[in-house]
């Protein structure tokens, strides 16, 4: 069966399996250029197609996420998805009509879905695949949660165990609770869309004047810069209670947001940030030690927007009652075009092992770009020398080799690179760079052989993909300074000893150094996607400002 898998939403993409098989996966944003696309993901559907060698016709099954009320509306007028895209981007000035969207979005996004949304949602995804070339395919309507848990349990690579989803709010529900056997999953119990801990983030974040579904992760930065909150003078612990495998909000989500601003008006923006990481941390992890203990589970996998939180990651898989704990690298809407295919193939997916499933390109096309540009560059039979050459003097080196990852996370398939130990190479990136706020860290990539010497926590399977905290240990926090927080931990990619092109610079890396770590943050320019193509990587390394860039077999240098 070729099956193609469509999210339609927020951070839009289309995957396509074929015969069981995740031929490519891929975010619209990475082909339009625009972060966290909403489109109908057009052009990722006609990557996935050109990855897979078919055409529009050969697609025999579409499934897509979610038709609840507030998704069919947006599909009835596309227009109004990107009037609030352009809202919630902070790219129109605020007005009083925008406010009223706002709360009219957040009252809406609870209901969930009925026959006529579902009936409504069909009309308009048939119209749009028809209009690709797929006359002749199914289309299956797949319940959001349902796809985060897929992603999840199937990602896994679990026989069984418990899966947790939450988010913001889908079809209805902020959260579901899954039992998964041997490749089959069933729901236990769900989270009402009314009492999202997805939603009490989204709003601190929106209060901090960041950009919600989006700058989450600097909430949880920034809450590193304030003392320590003792839990008993924590007012926002009182706006959830978790019953169960249930959570319960005081609060519904508009009025949920003026209290939220009572609180904010009387502390610090850290102390503000703290409180509700707090909080957070504190409601999950009582919900997660209900369900493995009412499951007598020790196995959890978890997805939905929730779990980009990496500190909160940190904290469930270091619990006594968890033995295993996966992170579904792509948690949030992002991954649900994913989520769909593997939900309606008719067969449970076999465990794969990366997420480098996006685009690939040929030394020729890399060639051909670099003349275009006109920018001077070298071939080389091996660069990997050459590149960790650059890296131990001290450059920042752009990296583009192999296939896009898929995800938020660069793991050294589009990576701008550097030695994690070099002094204020943190303020360099996140100032001249990056240009985002300079609190933010930075992630280390290592290989497998160092994590354990590095990291004081490390007793689970590697984390491939930068989904969790761990805790660095003190004689090495210096040579380490760029990719550690205040508190002295880090988000490590652990990368296998193989002869890939990563793990072989990784490799020359430690031979030179000592340690086999290199500081990996995303190749892009500030407000843009992850780049995609060698033409996005030429223009990236134009504008950055960066020492070098690695593509293919070709070296340039500034």
């Amino acid at each position: 069966m070729n099956l193609l898998g469509i999210w339609d939403g927020h951070d839009s993409g289309a995957a396509l399996l074929m015969d069981g098989r995740i031929v490519c996966a891929i975010n619209e944003e990475r082909l339009t250029r625009r972060k966290l696309e909403v489109a109908f993901p057009s052009r990722a559907i006609e990557a996935c197609l050109h990855q897979g060698g078919i055409g529009a016709d050969a697609i025999q099954q579409v499934a897509c996420a979610t038709s609840d009320i507030a998704k069919t509306l947006t599909r009835l007028w596309p227009g109004s998805k990107e009037n609030y895209y352009r809202i919630r981007r902070r790219l129109d000035p605020p007005s009083s009509s925008n406010q009223i969207i706002k709360l009219a979005k957040y009252k809406i996004t609870e209901m969930p879905g009925n026959r006529l949304s579902r009936w409504l949602s069909e009309r308009i995804l048939y119209r749009q695949l028809h209009a690709m070339g797929m006359t002749h395919s199914g289309l299956r309507l797949l319940d959001h949660h349902c796809c985060h848990a897929a992603c999840a349990a199937y990602g896994s690579g679990f026989e069984q165990g418990l899966i947790l989803t939450l988010d913001g709010v889908g079809d209805g529900l902020s959260g579901s609770v899954s039992l998964f056997d041997r490749g089959r999953l069933r729901r236990i119990a769900g989270i009402m869309a009314r009492d999202s801990l997805g939603i009490f983030f989204e709003h601190v974040t929106t209060l901090l004047h960041m950009r919600e579904l989006e700058d989450e992760g600097k909430v949880m930065a920034l809450a590193d810069w304030t003392t320590p909150i003792e839990v008993t003078r924590n007012p926002l612990l009182d706006f959830f209670r978790v019953d169960g495998m249930r959570v319960k909000a005081r609060y519904h989500a508009n009025l949920l947001y003026r209290e939220l601003a009572k609180v904010y008006w009387r502390h610090t923006s850290e102390q503000f940030a703290a409180m509700a990481q707090q909080a957070l941390e504190t409601h999950t992890l009582a919900l997660v030690r209900n369900a493995l203990r009412e499951t007598n589970s020790s196995r959890i996998a978890l997805a939905g927007g929730l779990f980009a939180n990496v500190r909160l990651n940190g904290l469930i898989r270091n619990l006594p009652e968890v033995a295993a704990c996966h992170v579904f690298p792509h948690m949030g809407d992002g991954g649900l075009a994913l989520g769909a295919a593997l939900c309606c193939h008719p067969e449970p997916v076999a465990f794969w092992p990366d997420l480098y499933l996006g685009p690939e390109y040929t030394d020729a096309q890399i060639a051909q770009a670099i003349r275009s540009s006109g920018l001077p560059a070298r071939h080389l039979e091996d660069p990997i020398p050459v590149a960790a050459k650059l890296l131990t003097d001290g450059k920042i080196i752009g990296w583009f080799q192999g296939r896009m990852e898929y995800g938020p996370r660069a793991l050294g398939g589009r990576s701008v690179l550097a030695l994690p130990g070099l002094p204020r190479i943190r303020e360099a990136l996140n100032l001249r760079l990056k240009k985002r706020s300079w609190y933010q860290p930075f992630c280390p990539s290592m290989l497998d052989g160092e994590a354990e010497r590095l990291l004081e926590d490390h007793h689970h399977a590697p984390d491939r993909h930068m989904t969790s905290l761990y805790r660095v240990r003190s004689a090495f926090r210096g040579a380490l300074d760029g990719v550690i927080g205040r508190d002295g931990s880090c988000r490590p990619q652990m990368v296998a000893s193989d002869f890939s092109p990563f793990s072989r610079l990784l490799q020359a890396i430690r031979q030179q150094t000592g340690l086999g770590v290199l500081l990996n943050t995303s190749f892009n320019s500030h407000g843009e996607p992850l780049v995609c193509s060698p033409q996005d990587a030429l223009t990236a390394f134009a504008n950055m400002g960066i020492d070098g860039l690695v593509m293919g077999n070709w070296i340039l240098q500034n």
